[in-house]
């Protein structure tokens, strides 16, 4: 118990920038945003992981949730090995605390390890159980990142519905605009007041991103009845292909780049309104909401 309270200390403790000040949430309830997008190969992960670096940064305290089962690739994003994954704090075989791995800038991720048919399986119990020690995270973090797997399957789209927010990248490649508006079409019917938050990536200049951006957020007004909102751009930067060779987030090995300066602007778009204040007191339910819905969703008893 002495490893776990270290442990925790280390964690809260990395918080104490004068930035976090501002930043003043729910008691013990973290600001829950889920990363996804139509198809693969559009550099979804790649926006996860500086995300939360500049968010760091900014003096909040932010975790990654890797759920890109099968293909989980937060820790080769980093360069990281994690010891543990998710699938042994299903199992109860670890504690939320060792299934965590420390990351760049304090950030700390959890790798999702096997698929979503472990949790739908557990006995009421172990379920109660899960959802305590996951619970946790809410005391721990200011925002979680929930990095999920590309496409439309089921499990995707129940972590995309079980989420508070949602942040949908896409880029200018016909096939990634249809496969992002076919995403928004599934969210739509299920729930019209979901919080999707559109980000383009890849694009060649400002105006392109833009015309995507307004393109979407019109067909999707005037067919679906659905609002979008419009969060950021990442231009196409030789940068990031590097970085990604490199195994580092691209903040951190080009800092002065077009990109980094990009994923900042983004960070704040999420962070403050218009009127530049701040977004964090969004009516969050917290990390334990968003597992009480995905398990609700399979019809899992909690």
């Amino acid at each position: 118990m002495g490893d776990q309270a270290d442990k925790l200390r280390k964690i809260v403790g990395n918080i104490g920038s004068p930035v976090n000040a501002g930043f003043k949430q729910r008691k013990g309830v973290a600001r829950v945003i889920t990363v996804t997008s139509g198809k693969g190969g559009v550099g979804k992960t790649n926006i996860t992981v500086n995300l939360a670096i500049v968010l760091s940064r900014m003096g909040l305290r932010v975790a990654i949730l890797d759920v890109d089962f099968g293909f989980a690739n937060v820790d080769v994003m980093l360069g990281i090995s994690a010891k543990y994954t998710l699938l042994e704090l299903i199992r109860g075989e670890r504690n939320i605390f060792e299934v965590l791995t420390d990351g760049p800038d304090n950030i700390q991720f959890l790798s999702g390890g096997s698929g979503v048919e472990e949790l739908i399986q557990l006995e009421k119990e172990q379920v109660v159980e899960f959802i305590s020690n996951i619970s946790l995270l809410d005391k721990i973090f200011d925002v979680i990142l929930i990095d999920t797997g590309a496409g439309l399957s089921k499990n995707i789209m129940s972590f995309i519905l079980a989420a508070d927010e949602v942040l949908l990248v896409t880029t200018p490649e016909p096939t990634a605009i249809t496969d992002a508006y076919a995403m928004i079409k599934m969210i739509s019917k299920q729930d019209k007041h979901r919080i999707v938050k559109l980000v383009v990536n890849k694009a060649e200049s400002y105006k392109e991103a833009n015309e995507i951006m307004d393109k979407l957020l019109m067909v999707s007004d005037k067919f679906l009845s659905f609002k979008l909102q419009k969060t950021g751009y990442i231009l196409r930067d030789e940068c990031i292909p590097k970085a990604v060779r490199q195994q580092k987030p691209f903040c951190i090995s080009y800092p002065k780049s077009q990109a980094s300066h990009q994923i900042t602007e983004l960070a704040m778009n999420l962070l403050y309104n218009n009127e530049g204040i701040t977004n964090m007191n969004l009516h969050s339910k917290g990390i334990r909401g968003f597992f009480s819905r995905l398990l609700s969703s399979y019809g899992v008893q909690h």
